[in-house]
This record gives structure tokens, C-alpha cells and sequence, in this order.
């Protein structure tokens, strides 16, 4: 009787896939995915588009903090500069195809003006210099009228690619959760996370190449994001984004591919269904709806103290002793 996972060659070695009944397991997820836009509303359809673009904003973060344990508070300033570089590009008649990519290069090059002077900074230095940093692209954000729009913000047009026109959630949604998958899963195989876990160890030269991956995947997220909200402006961008993804990394687990996935779902999720639960309950507490805004943050740092204390490792390990189980059934080792 055949027992366990045997790999005769490299290739099937560094493969994606593990055994085949993870190839079906995926393929069934993917069905089930793109089956939302058939089956839900604007509403939902909206909250999965933002949480495909923090999934790629959380992958970057993951990379230089989860690989290097070097912390950036900058995700939020380097989401703006990927999308008022949309924007201002849409308004100049970019396709996607030009102005997302560019994005992420304009974004990268962002990160270069301020990761340089920073490029031997680490720890606690790092996280007060890319502070720094977001302060100053919020700024920019707000005087720099010719460009951004100042505080009034900026509209984007909508995507087009070969004449199609991705004009509301549901043809967003093919456009978005699509580049989340292409740009996530460069990442997610072994060869890539190998190499990044041997940057994360030879200098700073290959700290700062694993920084700008961080960046430019920030970017396109921002690129992503423009399309997606149609109008930024600086009230998009707060500190709390950064927060916000700092918080789906460690939920979700540090140096894992998968833990930004289901940590930048799980944060993003969390604040609805506690909208739909306090909309639910304000028929026996009518105050309670006021409460929504600190509640939210009362249930967002109660669940990082939560999962620093009994799940440290984050959801990535919790899903991997599910799947290890599984997998051993009906034996326990």
C-alpha cells in the first residue's frame, strides 16, 4: 500500500502542489471564487475586491518584516503613491496596462528616495524613518494640488483593457482578484521563499532588493485601490492602514505567504461582520451603533493580544496542524 508523499524529480520536488488532492482542493477553491460575483451583492462584492488589494499590500509588508523582522509603519504612504500615480496617470489617458505597472515602478522608486538614507536603519530606527516617511507623502498628498488634487482628492477613470471596460464591482472583480493571485502566488513557491529567507540573511544589499519587492507590490495595491475606490484623497491613507496591515501579518503569520492571505481577509472581514452584528443588536441597544468606531478598535486590539497569546505562530499554522491532520487521518503522527 502506498503511505506518504514521495518527490522522484527536482521539479515535482519545488512544486506548487504537494499531492494531487491539493491540486483538486485548489481547483475547487478557485471555482467557488469566482463564482461571488454571480452569487453576491455590490456590497460584498466590494469588501472582496479590498480584500484582494490588502492580501497584496499584506504579501509586500510580509516580506520585509516577516523574512527580516524589520518593521515599516510606511504602507500607508507607499499605497498613496501607487495610487495618485494611477490617478494622475488615468486622467492623462494611461490604459491599466501602463499605468499599474508604472505604478508600482514610481512606487518603488519612492521607496528608494527614502530607503536609502535609511538602508542601515533596523529595528525600532527603521519603523520611526518610514513613519517619517508617511508623514511626508501625506503632505505632499494634501499641497500638492497640480498632482493629487490636494485634500479634495482625485477621480480615476475606469480600467480598460482591449476595450472592456471594468466599470463597477463585479467586473472589478475580475480584473482585481485575478492580480492578486498572479502577483501573491509569485511568492508562494518554495524556490522564491528559499531565496527570500537567504536574502534575509546576507546583507544589506539583499535587504534592500527584498525592500523593494516589499514596495513595488505596494504599489500596484495602490494602483489597484485607485481603481477601486474612484476617488482618493488623503483620508484614504490614515496611519491606521499601516497598522491595519501590520496587524493582518501577525494574525495571519509572519514569513508566511499564506498567513498574509488569511490575515489580510480575516482584518478585513472582522470590521463587517461586527457592523452587520451591531446593526443587528440596535434594535435592544440603540446606542450601540454610535459605539461602532471604538468598538472596532477595542475588538482589533483585543484580537492581536489574543493571537499573541495563544497563536502566536498566526493563522498560517493553524491552518497547517488542520491540513497535517487531515492528511495524517486516522493516525495522530
Amino acid at each position: 500500500m502506498l503511505c506518504g508523499e514521495f518527490h522522484t524529480t527536482y521539479a515535482s520536488d519545488m512544486g506548487i502542489f504537494e499531492t494531487r488532492r491539493a491540486r483538486w482542493v485548489l481547483i475547487a477553491f478557485m471555482v467557488a471564487l469566482f463564482s461571488i460575483p454571480f452569487v453576491a451583492g455590490s456590497y460584498w462584492l466590494d469588501v472582496a475586491n479590498r480584500a484582494a488589494i490588502a492580501v497584496i499590500a499584506a504579501t509586500g509588508l510580509n516580506i520585509l518584516t516577516g523574512f527580516t523582522g524589520q518593521i515599516s509603519l510606511g504602507n500607508a504612504a507607499f499605497l498613496a503613491v501607487g495610487a495618485y500615480t494611477t490617478a494622475f496617470l488615468s486622467s492623462h489617458g494611461m490604459p491599466f496596462l501602463v499605468a499599474c505597472p508604472a505604478s508600482g515602478i514610481a512606487t518603488a522608486l519612492a521607496g528608494m528616495v527614502f530607503g536609502i538614507p535609511s538602508l542601515r536603519l533596523k529595528g525600532l530606527y527603521l519603523a520611526m524613518a518610514t513613519l517619517a516617511a508617511h508623514f511626508i507623502v501625506e503632505f505632499t498628498a494634501s499641497h500638492w494640488e497640480a498632482v493629487t488634487g490636494g485634500v479634495a482628492g482625485i477621480s480615476t477613470a475606469s480600467p480598460r483593457i482591449f476595450g472592456y471596460d471594468f466599470s463597477d464591482d463585479r467586473r472589478l472583480f475580475f480584473l482585481i482578484v485575478p492580480a492578486c493571485i498572479l502577483l501573491v502566488s509569485r511568492y508562494r513557491r518554495p524556490a522564491d521563499g528559499l531565496l527570500l529567507g537567504v536574502a534575509a540573511g546576507a546583507g544589506f544589499a539583499a535587504l534592500e532588493t527584498m525592500g523593494y519587492a516589499f514596495v513595488e507590490l505596494v504599489g500596484v495595491a495602490g494602483s489597484l485601490l485607485a481603481y477601486q475606490a474612484r476617488i482618493i484623497s488623503p483620508e484614504n491613507f490614515p496611519l491606521s492602514v499601516a497598522i491595519d496591515h501590520l496587524g493582518m501579518i501577525i494574525i495571519g503569520g509572519l514569513g508566511s505567504v499564506v498567513g498574509s492571505i488569511l490575515g489580510a481577509v480575516f482584518l478585513t472581514l472582522l470590521p463587517e461582520v461586527l457592523r452587520l452584528t451591531t446593526s443587528a443588536l440596535s434594535g435592544s441597544f440603540p446606542h450601540l451603533v454610535q459605539l461602532f468606531t471604538p468598538l472596532k478598535l477595542a475588538v482589533f486590539g483585543l484580537t492581536i493580544v489574543l493571537f499573541l497569546v495563544f497563536e502566536p505562530d498566526g493563522l498560517a499554522d493553524l491552518w497547517r496542524r488542520i491540513r497535517n491532520w487531515f492528511r495524517l487521518y486516522p493516525f495522530s503522527y
